[in-house]
């Protein structure tokens, strides 16, 4: 039996995916979550063998989760259904160790061969996703400036775009606000930009945001 955990924060989309699952005789849902934080906590409660989590979530996003799950030596696979198919998260995603990547808006036969092939151990990405990936480099008219940041100045950088003040991305990211502060001003510095709006405004250029924020 695999064991599935769902991190998202629209209910609805939760009740359909719980649907899906409920009528799979190899699949059950142990439990679900609607920010990442209650995310990662029943992760280490739970062990489900995948997390099915949204990329953009209030507070830490699915990326941030990811990274704390791979680090923490979890043996939960992360399997990531988002709206968001381009930009540079996808690619950012796997390489924090997520092992699969599908569109909210695939088949729902597809989303089962997901959780099944990342329950297994094998990497999963829709088609559309990985042409995206493997013709990036030769589109790109520009390479992106996120790509000079580091997996921290990332996700500290996406949470400043979407309006959170250092002392909440301190507590959200359990860092200090000096760190904090110490991140802000380097990734001001490479970016090029002097103020937030400013950063939100690239943020949303580069596909760093989700619809919602």
């Amino acid at each position: 039996m695999i064991k599935v955990l769902l991190v998202d924060d629209h209910a609805l989309v939760r009740a359909g995916f719980l649907g899906l699952l409920g009528r799979e005789v190899d699949i059950q849902c142990v439990g679900e979550a609607s920010t990442g934080e209650e995310g990662l906590a029943l992760a280490r409660s739970l062990r489900p063998d995948v997390m099915v989590c949204d990329l953009h979530l209030p507070g830490i996003s699915g990326l941030e989760v990811t990274r704390r799950l791979v680090a923490s030596g979890s043996e939960t696979r992360v399997l990531i259904v988002t709206v968001q198919e381009d930009g540079p998260l996808p690619r950012r995603l796997l390489q924090a160790g997520a092992h699969g990547y599908v569109a909210k808006a695939c088949e729902a036969s597809e989303f089962l061969r997901a959780i099944r092939d990342v329950a297994r151990g094998r990497k999963y990405l829709s088609a559309d996703i990985a042409q995206r990936l493997a013709l990036a480099p030769v589109e790109a008219d520009e390479a992106s400036p996120f790509d000079a940041l580091s997996r921290r100045e990332f996700e500290i950088a996406r949470l400043l775009a979407v309006g959170k003040g250092n002392q909440e991305l301190a507590e959200l990211l359990s860092l200090s606000p000096k760190t904090v502060s110490t991140h802000k001003l380097r990734i001001f510095e490479k970016l090029g930009v002097r103020d937030v709006v400013t950063l939100a405004q690239l943020a949303r250029r580069y596909k760093l945001l989700g619809e919602s924020d």
